[in-house]
């Protein structure tokens, strides 16, 4: 049976490039009844979504290398390689956001569009649900610079064969976001699938 919550209040503590709201809210208990009303402030980032840039005919990966405010503390420091991705704007379908952030970021087209998974990336006290898809590309023209001026971004095109790829997964020195981890754990288990279906 699902259980239900009630929002008791919500209060705007900041908005700027991110908005964190404040709520007071109760919910149902595993044990019956209801909880005292708790207060919790939620990052609201708005939704995202994530391409795993996959060439079946090379078997390489194409991921992206940029500064993350969110890595500054982290052991190789704030540059860091992923997987390509962006927010959804108002209006815009998910795929339509895997096709225009794979040629902001990359400079590359996606051919073909599998969907992998759909979750919240930090579900304690963050909003944003990423929608990762996997996308058949031609790593053969991928590398160089991109990204858009106007937001800041200076992004490096890498490009792995899908071996390298996966060894980043043990190093994980410069691979700190879970979106990316989670993709090359499903590129490992389905990227000889991906070969056959995309005719590789």
């Amino acid at each position: 049976m699902k259980k239900r919550y009630e929002i008791l209040d919500k209060i705007c503590c900041y908005a700027g490039f991110f908005t964190v709201n404040r709520y007071r809210l109760r919910h149902e208990l595993f044990a019956g009844g209801w909880g005292h009303p708790i207060e919790r402030e939620l990052l609201e980032r708005g939704h995202a979504v994530g391409v795993i840039a996959y060439d079946p005919r090379l078997d390489r990966v194409v991921m992206v290398e940029q500064f993350r405010i969110g890595a500054l503390e982290a052991r190789g420091g704030p540059w860091t390689i992923e997987f390509i991705a962006g927010i959804v704007e108002p209006g815009e379908r998910d795929e339509e956001v895997a096709v225009r952030e794979t040629l902001e970021e990359a400079g590359i087209d996606i051919h073909d569009l599998a969907p992998v998974c759909d979750f919240v990336l930090s579900p304690g006290g963050c909003s944003e649900r990423l929608a990762l898809y996997c996308g058949r590309v031609d790593a053969a023209t991928a590398g160089g610079l991109h990204g858009v001026e106007a937001e800041g971004e200076d992004i490096r095109v890498r490009v792995f064969d899908r071996d390298a790829a996966l060894a980043l997964l043990d190093s994980g020195e410069h691979l700190l976001s879970a979106s990316t981890v989670v993709g090359l754990q499903w590129l490992a288990l389905h990227h000889a699938e991906l070969r056959t279906r995309w005719n590789a």
